[in-house]
């Protein structure tokens, strides 16, 4: 029997074993045994990052890997997207999604595919593109995804999470992650010299107070009790010190749970720049609002299920209810399309470090932070192991 890395053969005492050998039956002892050749997968992936829909090498690692651990594979679904199927008998078809969490998918394809006793249905691997610009989703899913291939069951992903020890989980029921907008304001004047304001209408200054305006939609129009967000990222106008310009643009992005507080939002936008033109005898600003992600719902039953397994696998005291975030994700598209969804937070920075930051009185680095690295190992140990135990769950 001849030696290869790409099966999966692993070497021991000058004879070639099948992992399928080595493999123990729960998650956790499996983890130990296989993280090293995980952590080897995973640096290379996260040192060599690429650009929404321009993952091919990144993919190309991907289907390699799942070919080797028996999965079948499609690539090229909506982009750089990468499906694997694995089909164990009759059951429910479940997908687990990977957007920059594909060590720890590939983990969790390997236990499951070398423990096909433990389960029966179908498992459906995505190796998801351009998660971070919020269509790759959309892109998937116009490529015919659930037409393509089965439509699941269940469907569930994880995202690291910054202020989250290693080694524990959050969740939440029902709303999680916000809709997503984005909004172009132009505002019209009439260009003059700076010294001679009168013979001019200024846009700046009609912007400036559109800005302030825009800040009490959030306090005096919606219901405290519902979140939301207006912020404005970007505004940019004029060219010299002394010129009044003709127009001033802004960029806002628009964050909401549900459709009646997003529909509210967009209104009030667009009549307080309406009738804040008005007031300075401008042409009307020009809004244009692009609906972005939609907020994601956490299917309750789903959530309340596998906060049981949650608990089992890490501990009770590993398990924190997780506060709603005003982000965005498109997993959420996949509930849209009518599957019962579940989304949770995998902590990724040693508690030692957490600590030491609350002792100097700084907040851990944000994931976009460039100074945020989560603890590899620990973080791959419980994402595996816990993901893993909530496709044992699923696929009874």
């Amino acid at each position: 029997m001849k030696c290869h890395l790409a099966t999966w053969y692993v070497v021991f005492s000058c004879a070639c074993v099948p992992a399928s050998a080595w493999s123990a039956e729960t998650p956790q002892a499996w983890v130990q045994w296989n993280l090293p050749e995980i952590v080897k997968f995973y640096r290379p992936l996260h040192t060599n990052p690429e650009l929404s829909f321009q993952e091919k090498e990144t993919a190309v690692r991907l289907v390699q890997r799942w070919r080797d651990a028996g999965i079948q594979v499609t690539p090229g679904v909506g982009g750089h997207e990468v499906i694997g199927i694995l089909s164990n008998g009759d059951g429910p078809t479940v997908m687990l999604r990977s957007d920059i969490h594909m060590a720890n998918l590939t983990g969790v394809a390997r236990y499951l595919s070398e423990n096909q006793n433990l389960w029966k249905g179908t498992l459906m691997l995505i190796g998801q593109p351009a998660e971070e610009r919020g269509a790759g989703a959309t892109a998937m899913l116009q490529d015919g995804l659930f037409e393509r291939f089965s439509k699941p069951d269940y469907a569930v992903a994880l995202h690291v999470d910054a202020y989250l020890a290693t080694g524990k989980v959050g969740y939440r029921t029902g709303y999680s992650l916000a809709n997503v907008d984005s909004v172009e304001i132009k505002v019209h004047g009439r260009g003059g010299h700076g010294a001679y304001p009168h013979t001019a209408i200024d846009p700046i200054v009609q912007a400036a107070e559109l800005v302030m305006s825009l800040q009490t939609i959030v306090s005096r129009e919606v219901k405290p009790i519902e979140p939301a967000v207006v912020t404005v990222g970007s505004i940019h106008g004029g060219t010299k010190h002394n010129v009044i310009g003709d127009t001033c643009e802004l960029q806002l992005t628009v964050r909401s749970y549900t459709d009646e507080v997003r529909t509210q939002i967009h209104n009030a936008i667009r009549r307080r720049a309406k009738a804040i033109a008005a007031a300075y005898n401008a042409p009307d600003a020009e809004v244009d609002i692009s609906e972005g992600i939609p907020s994601l719902w956490n299917d309750p039953n789903l959530s309340r299920r596998l906060a049981q397994v949650f608990q089992r696998v890490i501990g009770k005291h590993n398990v924190a209810e997780a506060e709603p975030s005003m982000g965005g994700e498109d997993f959420s598209r996949y509930g849209q399309a009518g599957i019962p969804i579940l989304i949770f937070r995998l902590g990724a920075v040693d508690g030692k470090r957490l600590e030491r930051f609350q002792q100097i009185g700084q907040p851990p680095p944000s994931l976009h932070s460039p100074a945020f690295y989560p603890d590899a190992e620990d973080t791959l140990k419980t994402g595996i192991t816990v993901l893993a135990s909530v496709a044992l769950e699923l696929l009874q």
